[in-house]
């Protein structure tokens, strides 16, 4: 079935061909039906499957055919998600495939002044797309009514829950009408998920795509056991092995993130960190340049990089493996999106082989090892470039990061 051939609006259909969608995924394919039909949906599918456009394509048309003229806050949809890059990512999707529709859509999150968000939301909306921390504040501050909701929908919802986000979601949920239509979307599932998802749903139209399979059928995804100091060296010798390809590299800490940063300078290897410390324009910037090809290596902690669909990324390397298998699952997803093919790689040092057996026993399967002989092993260390790696360099490189720790945090009181 093409979207052509869906019982929608002309001007969304025309906006999906323009944006490239001729078929829908399987997880759109079974979610667009029941919530055109205004059905409350639990959707659990793996990352990279097309989970916004599942929501916001139906979204757009129903809202559409039951648009009246409403001021001020009166908000029809909201959607909650767990970070701020993914608010600008999902407004993104709504007002491209809402185009010359009478929808407007607007993101807001935290870590930004409030008043221009407030100032913006007088103008009214029709989609509100927030973290729910920000979201909490400005509705305890009685600057925005959740009152006239009829469509709540929950993405990422296992991250929100991660990030200790559970108790917003359930203040939130006193302040909008128990008539609507609720979705709930996430990549993974477990006790807590369920109990929040049918604390919030009813009689839900429950949909699981692959759940024997976490990781998408488009990424192929591997294993090398490198020691914990010479995985520099392996991720320098793959980037330029590559050099036309896209790295989204993955670190365990925003300090882990300067270090292979850093490394990569050491030998003119061209790259920008994506984590907490930065400010919002830093990180917005960051992204750009990342989604236009300018800079082809980003090193990411996982807060940062949650749910961020970031167009043809050809490697993801788990330089750290995660420390929770979920996660695992949610970084190899960044990679292989819709019908491209990807490749994601995790160095494993032996201070990790737990973890590892853990990502697996989450799989129920092996991850496949590269083999890398003691002479390729040998050869790479040798070839590498960079060679500052004695004791002083790296106490130099420890003390600059404390300092530039120590002038964050005097900005930021």
């Amino acid at each position: 079935m093409r979207f052509e051939e869906y019982s929608i609006a002309p001007e969304i259909k025309q906006n999906l061909e323009k944006a490239g969608f001729k078929r829908p995924t399987d997880i759109q394919f079974k979610t667009i039906p029941p919530i055109l039909k205004g059905e409350d949906v639990l959707a659990i599918a793996q990352t990279g499957t097309g989970k916004t456009a599942a929501f916001v394509i139906p979204v757009l048309n129903l809202l559409q055919n039951k648009k009246k003229n409403k001021r001020g806050n009166a908000i029809s949809c909201l959607v909650m998600v767990p970070t701020h890059e993914l608010a600008l990512q999902i407004t993104d999707v709504f007002n491209v495939l809402g185009k010359h529709t009478r929808i407007k859509s607007y993101g807001i999150f935290g870590g930004v002044d409030q008043e221009p968000q407030i100032n913006q939301l007088e103008k009214g909306f029709d989609v509100l797309i927030s973290t729910p921390g920000r979201l909490f504040d400005l509705v305890s501050q009685g600057h925005l009514k959740l009152q006239r909701i009829e469509i709540l929908i929950l993405d990422e919802a296992d991250h929100m829950l991660d990030l200790g986000f559970i108790d917003d979601i359930r203040d939130l949920m006193k302040f909008l009408p128990k008539k609507r239509q609720t979705l709930f979307f996430s990549a993974t599932i477990n006790k807590k998920i369920k109990k929040l998802a049918y604390s919030l749903v009813k009689d839900a139209i429950r949909i699981q795509i692959s759940p024997k399979d976490p990781v998408a059928k488009n990424v192929e995804h591997a294993v090398a056991h490198i020691n914990m100091d010479d995985k520099r060296f392996f991720l320098e010798r793959l980037i330029k092995d590559n050099p036309d390809q896209k790295f989204l590299v993955f670190v365990r800490t925003k300090v882990r993130a300067e270090r292979v940063f850093k490394a990569m300078q050491r030998v003119n290897i061209q790259s920008e960190t994506l984590h907490g410390n930065l400010s919002h324009k830093e990180r917005t910037d960051t992204l750009e340049k990342y989604k236009k090809g300018i800079v082809k290596i980003l090193i990411a902690t996982d807060v940062s990089a949650r749910g961020i669909d970031i167009p043809d990324v050809n490697f993801v390397i788990n330089y750290d493996l995660p420390d929770q298998e979920e996660i695992y699952v949610h970084r190899v997803g960044r990679t292989g999106r819709g019908t491209k093919k990807g490749l994601a790689i995790s160095f494993c040092s032996d201070e990790e082989k737990e973890i590892l057996l853990d990502i697996e026993e989450y799989l129920n399967k092996p991850i496949e090892e590269l083999n890398i002989s003691k002479t390729d092993y040998r050869e790479t260390l040798e070839s590498s470039n960079n060679k500052q790696d004695d004791w002083k360099t790296l106490l130099k490189e420890d003390q600059e990061q404390k300092k530039k720790e120590k002038k964050r945090k005097k900005k930021k009181r």
